[in-house]
């Protein structure tokens, strides 16, 4: 592997990220917020439990698309950066090295620490989340357990990149390239289980 996972990681936890005068904070050519993990652990909670058991399944795939669509137009922002170009651009050989880097600039943000432990080109990627912010859903349960798995956006952001490097050319209204490849969650710290565990498969191979 080309990339120095380490090396990304602490540069690019470096780059600051401010509001503009709007009060709107650009960075890797795209609009991000900034708000208490447990503010958006308690939505996606909430939105689960407000529905019977024969919709959760449907509920959790919004959520799931919603990380989806917002990792398909953030994560190609993150590779199209300047930031990128610097840190990440001159360690990368092929595609598969595109995704790596991106799981260490995802790790860099805080939004999970992740990374890939198995791929195969075109195919599948299997990527373990050693801690990420939606595992804390399982400190309201008892026995700290959730009952589901619960990393919504680490799912939607899984099936994201694999678009991103085999999905085709990027298109920034979604209509083509978006939701070739879907990712499903074997694991979960949330769950009790060591990390997290989310396997991305192409759509069609998808169950």
């Amino acid at each position: 592997m080309a990339i120095d996972r380490e090396k990304v990681i602490d540069q690019m936890s470096k780059v600051s990220a401010e509001a503009n005068e709007d009060g709107l904070i650009p960075a890797f050519n795209v609009l991000v917020n900034q708000w208490p993990a447990k503010f958006w652990n308690e939505f996606s909670k909430r939105m689960v439990e407000a529905v019977d058991d024969d919709i959760k399944d449907a509920v959790e795939e919004l959520l799931i698309n919603a990380a989806h669509e917002c990792g398909y137009h953030t994560g190609y922002g993150i590779i199209t950066s300047k930031e990128w170009e610097a840190i990440v651009a001159p360690m990368v050989e092929k595609t598969e090295d595109v995704l790596h880097g991106a799981y260490a600039v995802f790790t860099a943000w805080g939004w999970a620490n992740a990374e890939i432990v198995e791929l195969v080109p075109g195919e599948k990627m299997v990527v373990r989340a050693y801690d990420y912010y939606e595992a804390d859903i399982g400190e309201d349960y008892p026995g700290k357990k959730a009952p589901r798995v619960s990393a919504y956006m680490i799912r939607g952001v899984c099936g994201a990149f694999m678009d991103l490097a085999y999905g085709g050319k990027y298109d920034s209204e979604g209509k083509t390239g978006l939701y070739t490849f879907r990712c499903k969650q074997t694991k979960g710290i949330e769950c009790g289980d060591e990390y997290g565990e989310f396997v991305t498969v192409k759509s069609e191979a998808y169950e």
